[in-house]
């Protein structure tokens, strides 16, 4: 493996259970939210202490930032949407989407895209009333990521489906995996898309190729729960119920480093969740043990 320094600068504590999902809302700083149903907003400027933003009654898979209006989505399991004001850190608005998990949330040309348990899709508005509904597929809606016009969303039946954002009619099924796809993600030049899962398995599919499957890699021991890429998209990580966070070339998609409890006061637990903040280059990472990491990376030339 490459030389590659990585020193763990915080440690985020406050949860009252697993830490499931992370969201972004600016350079330096995000939310949290899990198990416990609190939203936390952190700053990684202050990293003292974070603040409760809200308290939702039920566990949170997702979390969706507006920065134009200001607003967060929280998607509560087995209920709805809660639309948060930041600035009142009040609910201004909810809507009920049935007794459904909902693992997702994207804004793609201001509608709200939900993704839920029961393979449905939920296009809604900002202000929460529903426009459409999608549906390809019985099984989980795991996760979304979109490159221009195009729309990558990871299924529980063990595909990627690729979704045109305007016809909203599928241009192609990947069908690479042995088990429910996690996530799938483009490269930041589109060139590519990496997908894992239950399989604990990175496939590469060539989209400059109609999507031709161009590496399987044996990536983590366990379920692989998120990729994310660097800024610079010189590097990608990946998260697992294994307890470890991986650090890989996105050029030759060699491995480069493990930061695990052991090497590296790691996580506990399973690792959930996945950011990488402007702010210093920063990797933000959550898990089942109820804790955020916060890491300096530092890549050798």
């Amino acid at each position: 493996m490459s030389n590659i320094s990585a020193k763990k600068l915080h440690t985020f504590l406050g949860h009252n259970d697993s830490i499931y999902t992370l969201c972004k809302l600016d350079d330096h700083r995000f939310v949290s939210a899990g198990g416990d149903g609190m939203v936390v907003l952190w700053d990684l400027k202050s990293p003292d202490e974070g603040e409760v933003i809200v308290k939702i009654p039920g566990s949170v898979y997702a979390l969706l930032y507006d920065s134009k209006e200001d607003f967060l989505y929280v998607g509560q399991n087995g209920q709805g949407i809660h639309k948060i004001s930041l600035k009142s850190k009040k609910e201004v608005k909810s809507v009920q989407l049935g007794e459904f998990q909902i693992f997702d949330f994207e804004l793609i040309d201001d509608l709200i895209w939900a993704g839920l348990s029961n393979g449905e899709i939920v296009l809604l508005n900002k202000n929460l009333a529903i426009e459409n509904r999608l549906k390809f597929s019985d099984q989980r809606v795991r996760s979304f990521d979109v490159f221009g016009e195009t729309i990558a969303i990871a299924f529980s039946d063990h595909i990627t489906r690729i979704i045109d954002s305007e016809t909203l009619k599928i241009t192609r099924e990947l069908k690479g995996h042995k088990n429910s796809v996690f996530t799938s993600k483009f490269h930041p030049s589109g060139k590519y898309m990496i997908s894992a899962g239950r399989d604990a398995h990175l496939k590469v599919w060539d989209t400059e190729a109609e999507y031709l499957l161009r590496e399987s890699i044996a990536a983590h021991l366990y379920t692989i729960n998120d990729v994310i890429f660097s800024n610079d998209g010189r590097h990608f990580v990946t998260a697992s119920m294994d307890k470890a966070v991986k650090l890989w070339d996105a050029h030759n998609f060699k491995l480069l480093k493990v930061l695990d409890k052991h090497r590296h006061a790691g996580h506990g637990n399973s690792v959930n969740k996945l950011l990488w903040m402007n702010y210093h280059d920063l990797l933000v990472t959550c898990s089942d043990d109820r804790s955020i990491s916060v890491w300096e990376i530092k890549f050798a030339e």
